[in-house]
């Protein structure tokens, strides 16, 4: 166990979309680089669509909409689906060394951190359980989404709670599949989400009181002591360089945007208890038998994220009659952890691609 058992917490407020997401990863090389403790920071945004970090933006949000009401678009740096942020939606994101958990792979720490989550929200009121893969629910209905990755040893995790908004303005936002709601028997988003504000009307409690629940359940569970910080301001400056190159661009957000099956790819997809991988492949040689170029895109948690991006890179030149073996080998071989996904989902989406398209 380190020495320093202090749990930081800080609150950074409404802040655009974008530079919010910076702020999360300059927070993680700051704790990996051992300048600051364990944090927990809680965070808002102002109305927000927001892409998991490997799913098409084109097709996750309704980019007409989001344009003609002002709705911001970033890219997040953890896995998942697309999520919309408003300041009526309070987030948390939590950044750990590995030495402070007492468990080590990615679903026992999501359980973990979901139950105690879970444990702080039951005592404002309202009765929230864990459901895997990694929400949290009152009476059936979401109250709160999370999810997040390792970044060698430090655990990035980030989660929502919905205190009060407009469902509606989400189901406009986000392009949710129906099929994701016809899993769950639910003809609407409203169904499926439910607000504190919902459940408790005007005993909702301010957010610092939901904060203060949330921080004291975390801190219990992994037996820290909570106390008030700021954000640094080699970690503030960290953020702006970060939004400035990377995370604040254009090119980051539209990383993934065009389907590239409209390209006259071949496209197949793989429904998991995990989420949905949907697998493009572009073809080369006299046979067609041969791996050009391979797209991994979906709501999916890696660890860490920016593996697929390897794992595409790996397949470049596999001849198809290896692929199977050549995504087992890959996740073998570098020692992915994945969240209710395994290496055979790839493997279904790739075949998948290659049997729906080939005909």
């Amino acid at each position: 166990m380190p020495e320093n058992r202090t749990l930081r917490i800080i609150d950074t407020g409404v802040l655009e979309g974008r530079l919010n997401i910076a702020i999360g990863q300059a927070i993680i090389e700051a704790r990996q680089a051992g300048r600051v403790p364990d944090t927990l920071r809680f965070l808002r945004f102002p109305p927000t669509a927001l892409v998991g970090r490997h799913q098409a933006l084109g097709q996750e949000i309704e980019l007409d909409y989001c344009a003609a009401h002002g709705i911001g678009l970033a890219r997040r740096i953890t896995g998942g689906g697309a999520i919309f942020m408003d300041p009526g939606l309070l987030g948390w994101e939590l950044a750990f060394d590995r030495k402070t958990l007492e468990v080590r792979s990615l679903p026992e720490l999501t359980r973990s951190i979901c139950e105690a989550a879970a444990e702080g929200l039951s005592t404002l009121g309202v009765e929230a359980r864990y459901r895997p893969r990694n929400d949290i629910e009152v009476e059936g209905r979401k109250i709160s989404g999370t999810g997040g990755f390792f970044d060698g040893d430090t655990l990035f995790f980030q989660g929502t709670v919905l205190v009060d908004m407009d469902p509606g303005v989400m189901m406009a936002a986000l392009r949710v599949p129906q099929a994701k709601l016809a899993r769950r028997k639910l003809d609407s988003v409203e169904q499926r989400v439910v607000t504190l504000r919902e459940l408790l009307g005007d005993n909702t409690p301010d957010l610092p009181v939901v904060q203060q629940a949330l921080a004291g359940a975390f801190a219990e569970r992994f037996g820290l002591e909570a106390r008030a910080g700021e954000l640094e301001s080699a970690e503030l400056e960290q953020a702006r360089k970060l939004y400035r190159k990377e995370i604040g661009t254009e090119s980051f957000v539209n990383e993934i945007d065009e389907p590239p099956a409209a390209r006259g790819d071949l496209a197949g997809r793989q429904v998991c208890p995990g989420g949905t991988i949907t697998a493009y492949l572009r073809l080369e040689g006299p046979a067609q038998n041969r791996v050009r170029a391979a797209l991994v895109t979906g709501d999916f948690f890696v660890t860490p994220p920016r593996v697929i991006y390897d794992l595409e890179a790996h397949l470049r030149g596999v001849y198809l009659d290896e692929l199977p073996d050549a995504v087992r080998e890959f996740f073998g071989r570098t020692g992915v952890e994945v969240l209710s996904v395994s290496p055979d989902d790839f493997v279904a989406a790739f075949a998948d691609a290659l049997s729906v398209n080939r005909h």
